[in-house]
């Protein structure tokens, strides 16, 4: 048994909240890179250009890479092994995420109540997945979700008899419904199976993943390929403008689902795909 007290989580929560908003992620970067070598159309090499320069800014000088700072989401995989000392677990992230919001001047975007819009002034409450694994550490991953491309995702509770044709439609119809609005170029996370719940977390989980790192199974790493390749057919292009690259990475996460049903997801992220991972 390892203890750990939970000041420690409520540090380590405030700098990740400020780091995945100045920083982008090499993987990101190197996929803006290949996109911009990669974009035919003038407009769209130009819309690379300019992500490449406002993530080197943001990153010089410390400043969000994008006015929206995010909802923040917080991915937890919290050791069996690990007693936490010192307070309330959940009560700590929270106030990480409220001095980390705080200190880096990032954004407050959340409401208290959805219909009554009156701001809470600290972007809290964080949304908290937690899942209890084998060790006695614990992993933090933060993820600041922009709002633009959380409302262009979706859900659909497909039947079993739409197959794999089912979903790739459902995917590539479900990012050429929104259009520039999610800031493209994406990343496009995918949940497939579960339950009605459970999908939408993995299409959320999906974008976790490094992009260029395909899914594990080849039969779905061959569906992220078809299905990135007719995203990239659409001609939306980046920011909306044109081209060849309307996304740069499609993810697939898939769990066993009921005989009967067949639930599929889409997590739109917008280019600055930003999250960070800790272990304490």
């Amino acid at each position: 048994m390892r203890n750990i007290n939970v000041k420690l989580l409520t540090e380590v929560v405030a700098d990740m909240c400020k780091e995945a908003n100045y920083f982008l992620g090499q993987d990101v970067i190197a996929a803006l890179e290949k996109g911009l070598h990669g974009e035919v159309s003038p407009a769209g090499k130009e819309v690379f250009k300019q992500l490449l320069e406002n993530a080197r800014i943001a990153a010089e000088e410390e400043i969000p890479i994008c006015q929206d700072t995010g909802f923040a989401v917080i991915f937890v995989e919290l050791g069996q092994d690990v007693h936490l000392t010192g307070g309330d677990f959940n009560e700590a992230i929270q106030e990480g995420v409220r001095r980390g919001y705080t200190e880096g001047y990032l954004r407050k975007s959340i409401v208290k109540d959805p219909l009554e819009r009156v701001n809470t002034n600290d972007n809290t409450p964080a949304v908290i997945h937690i899942d209890i694994v084998p060790g006695d550490e614990i992993k933090l991953t933060f993820v600041p979700k922009g709002g633009g491309s959380e409302n262009m995702s979706a859900v659909k509770m497909l039947t079993p008899s739409q197959g794999a044709g089912g979903l790739v439609d459902f995917v590539v119809n479900t990012v050429n419904l929104a259009g520039a609005n999610p800031c493209p170029p994406l990343v496009v996370g995918v949940g497939f199976g579960g339950t009605f719940e459970k999908v939408a977390l993995l299409a959320k989980k999906a974008l976790l993943r490094p992009l260029g790192q395909t899914n594990a199974d080849p039969y779905y790493a061959g569906l992220e390929k078809e299905m990135l390749e007719r995203i990239n057919r659409t001609g939306i292009g980046p920011q909306g403008f044109g081209g060849r690259i309307t996304a740069l990475a499609v993810h697939i996460e898939v769990f066993p689902c009921h005989i009967a049903t067949m639930p599929a997801a889409v997590n739109i992220n917008c280019h600055a795909c930003r999250h960070v991972e800790r272990v304490i």
